[in-house]
Formats: C-alpha cells, structure tokens, sequence
C-alpha cells in the first residue's frame, strides 16, 4: 500500500510563495510519475504539474504560467511543489498524487492511482 502525505499549504498573501511538500512510502517511488492536482470548491479537480519517475520531464497546466515548479527527490521518497506569485484564484486544496502506469506523465486524474488527503492553500490578503 502506498501512502501520500502532503504538507506545507497555509494561507498567504496575493503575490506571495508556498512551497508543498509530498512524502511518499514505499521501495518503487522512481518508477512512477508523480503529479499534483488542486480542486477548488464548487469546482472539478484540476490539474496542476506532473513529473516522470527520473524528474527529467515535467509538465504543467495551462494557469500556471511559469509560477510554479514541479521537482522531487527519489533518495528522499519526496515531490515538491514551488508556487511563486500567487494569485487567490490560486486557492484550493491541493493534492499528490502516483501515477498508474509507471514513469510517463499524464494530465486526467483517471491516471493516478494513489492519492494524498490534500493541503489547503489559500491566497489572500
């Protein structure tokens, strides 16, 4: 069973920086991508960034334009997430997730298996 663990939201001001954090279990953790999502109340799960097993190859959302950063650490078991210039369109509960179907990145949520409780962001002044 693989566990997600996701860390580091709050509430920060418009302009501002969060940096998240997912801890994950587990020997295979280089062998699948990794991606984060956010949903927003009211609204349907989005996709945000993901990253192949190896971190060569990352992709991001439209939205994001530039702002964010996707990485991980495979000695760590780790995945971050750095957003810069935050905007309150920005607010949702964000999530980590494994991809299903081992190092390739995809975009549909239907493509992760597993899934963290999510961490709260929110961008306000």
């Amino acid at each position: 069973q693989v566990q997600l663990v996701e860390s580091g939201g709050g509430l920060v001001q418009p302009g501002g920086s969060l940096r998240l954090s997912c801890a994950a279990s587990g020997r295979t953790f280089s062998t699948y991508a990794m991606g984060w999502f956010r949903q927003a109340p009211g609204k349907e799960r989005e996709f945000v960034t993901a990253i192949s097993g190896s971190g060569v190859s990352t992709r991001y959302g439209d939205f994001v334009k530039g702002r964010f950063t996707i990485s991980r650490d495979n000695a760590k078991n780790m995945m971050y997430l750095q957003m810069n210039s935050l905007k309150p369109e920005d607010t949702a509960v964000y999530y980590c997730a494994r991809g299903r179907s081992g190092p390739y990145i995809y975009t549909h949520d239907g493509a992760y298996d597993y899934w963290g409780q999510g961490t709260q962001v929110t961008v306000s002044s």
